[in-house]
Formats: C-alpha cells, structure tokens, sequence
C-alpha cells in the first residue's frame, strides 16, 4: 500500500489498523509473524534517540528539551588518549542523567566518517602495523572501561573515502539537501594515502580488525555496531578503492566474519537505502534481514530522495521510504535500540541543523507512540 494524498486509505486510518491486518497488507508473506506479534501484545522496545555532539549541559538541555532520553555521548578525554577512561565516562554519564539521559552507546576519538587523508590515527584501514596494533589496543581498553561504566555499545567506522557528496541542492522552504550524483563526480579522483585498496585487501582489513576486537567485546559484553560506506560506488571502485561495505551483501558477508551476538550494524537506513535500485520498494527486506538476525545494534532513522548514484538526504516525511511501513517493519523484528536523526538538512537560519533536528525527533517520536498502540 503506498500511501499518498489521494490514497483512499488516509494515514490517519491505517494507523487504526490491526498489527496484523496492516502487515499483512503491505508485506505479502510476512503476514504470520506479523499476526504472531500482534496476538502476543507485543509493545515496541524502540527508543527516541540522537548521536549529535557535544554531551555538555547546554546540549543535554536541548536533547531533553525535546523528549529525546537515550543517546550516543562523547566523553571528553585526556589529551593524546585513543580512549576514555572509566572515570571520564563515569562522568558523562552522570552528567546525561541529570536530565533524565541514558548514554546508550559511545563512538571512539577514533575510527569515524572522516576521509582518511583527513584523519590522524588511520593505521587500521592502512593496515598500517604496528600502529593498528596499538590503535586496537586502544579500542580494547575502550570496550573495558565501557564496560565498568555501564555503557553496552559502541559504534564505529571502518572507511578510507569518508561520506562522499557532490553538493547540496535546494529542498523545501530555504533548506538545502545533501546529495550525491555519481555522474557529476571528479570523473578521475585522485587516490589518497591509502593508494588503491582491492576488496580482497579490503576485507583482509577488516578480518584483521573484528579477529582482535569481537572476543574482547564478546568477553565484555559491549555491543560493536559498524557503520556501512556512505555511498555505495560502482563496482571497480571510487578514487581507487572499493567499498565493500557499500553493498547489502557486503554487509550481508561483514557480519558473518566473526559470527558473534556482539557484532553487528549501526543500521544506517539513509545509507543502506543509498545502495539499492529502488530503495521504496527493497528496504523493508533488508531490515528484515539484519532484524530477524539481532545484527542491527543502532539505527540512524534517515530518508533520501532517488536511489543508487543520484539521491538527496530529505526531511523524513518526504522521502521514498514509507516511514510508518519502516517502523513497523523494525517492531516485527523486535528491533530494541535507538532509532536516530543522522544527516538533517541545513538552512541558513537553522545554523548548526538544531531545527531540523527537533523535527526529526518530533517526527520519530510519534512514531513510536503511534506503533506501540498498533494491534
């Protein structure tokens, strides 16, 4: 069912429809889970969440301004450090929850969305040793001390290009929309530092990585939720590297590697949706997929415009993935994490995005209230 402005069923009464009416409408073949969760009383485990910095006072205030009570910090840390302290995450901690905020997840100093030409610590997606050895280290100790504070995840990148974009185009009102046209991109990019990265190289990595970090996060505890490469390039490559995790089936292969309950996805559904053809029709099922295998530990809840090599990062409600039809696909599959804004759009009189972030939380979190009293 695709529901539009002239759908003969107005939003307002789907919403109204039975758990496993609905699902069974719009998921042909999913119908009988559907109809078991629905029989069951399910309620959603999903929560409001944001992973935006800095977890000070002024921006915990906002956060919680908004309903926003369960989010990704970043504690400050010592100077020359690769990781926090049980002591400086300790602090953060309590520092969120008076304002009633959970520190549900940490990203590290380290291992981000940064191009690696840009980054200092780029030793592991080099294979750069012993470097990647000691910056492993580092993450280890993270994983223990998230541990003794009482924080269950991290997320983290393993990327060399970084979030590729050509541009940013107007959208609604004054807000402009990042986006990605492959066809308008540097048709002979020069390579970084990295030089010219083979998947088989690339994979070799990434084995290196997960071999040295899952059993530690197994033995702990912490969830470790991976970011996909934002976007997916052509086959053969972008600036001489191939993005192995900018397929589902690479990412489909990513969580096998070292099979564990502590090894997953920071399900991003902007990017995921970034890889497919028709990203309206298919994402449903690729959240199934990673759902129904408990690998999605954090979702950044985002929507874009267009498909493979030509989108635009859009408001939530405008895109072509049906929100509602996403939400409940993630209470079929008993999803329990966040669900987060991630990329908003920009407006010159919204600087630093904090509007269109509050209506993204606003957007999500009734949502949420809305299929937890579905069925």
């Amino acid at each position: 069912m695709r529901l539009t402005r002239n759908s003969a069923t107005s939003r307002r009464d789907f919403l109204k429809m039975p758990l496993a009416t609905g699902v069974a409408a719009l998921v042909p073949g999913q119908a009988r889970a559907a109809a078991v969760a629905a029989a069951s009383g399910r309620r959603t485990l999903m929560k409001l969440g944001c992973q935006s910095a800095p977890t000070n006072d002024t921006h915990l205030q906002y956060l919680a301004r908004y309903g926003v009570r369960n989010i990704c910090g970043y504690p400050e840390i010592g100077e020359g450090r690769l990781y926090a302290t049980v002591d400086e995450l300790k602090r953060m901690r309590d520092g969120a929850e008076k304002y009633d905020i959970t520190i549900d997840c940490i990203a590290p100093p380290f291992l981000a969305s940064t191009p690696v030409d840009q980054t200092l610590h780029p030793a592991i997606v080099l294979a750069n040793s012993p470097e990647r050895d000691r910056d492993i280290e580092a993450l280890q100790t993270l994983i223990r001390n998230c541990a003794a504070a009482g924080i269950p995840a991290i997320k983290y990148n393993l990327t060399i290009l970084g979030v590729l974009r050509t541009g940013r185009t107007p959208g609604r009102g004054d807000a402009m929309y990042s986006t990605w046209r492959f066809k308008d991109a540097h048709a002979n990019p020069p390579l970084t530092r990295a030089g010219r990265v083979d998947a088989d190289m690339f994979w070799e990595r990434i084995t290196y990585f997960l071999e040295r970090v899952i059993p530690v996060a197994e033995e702990y505890r912490i969830r470790m939720a991976c970011h996909p490469h934002d976007p997916g390039v052509p086959p053969e490559g972008y600036q001489g590297v191939v993005r192995v995790l900018g397929t589902v089936d690479g990412l489909k292969k990513f969580i096998t590697i070292r099979e564990s309950s502590y090894h997953g996805l920071n399900f991003c559904q902007g990017t995921v949706a970034e890889m497919l053809d028709d990203p309206g029709k298919e994402i449903y099922d690729v959240i199934r997929y990673f759902g129904t295998r408990k690998k999605i530990f954090n979702v950044h809840f985002r929507n874009i415009r267009g498909h493979r090599g030509d989108f635009q990062e859009v408001y939530p409600d405008e895109g072509d993935i049906d929100f509602v039809k996403a939400i409940r696909v993630y209470k079929e599959v008993a999803y329990p994490y966040l669900l987060m804004p991630d990329h908003v759009p920009l407006a010159a009189n919204d600087p630093g995005g904090l509007q269109s972030f509050a209506f993204c939380y606003g957007y999500i979190r009734a949502l949420i209230q809305a299929v937890d009293q579905m069925g």
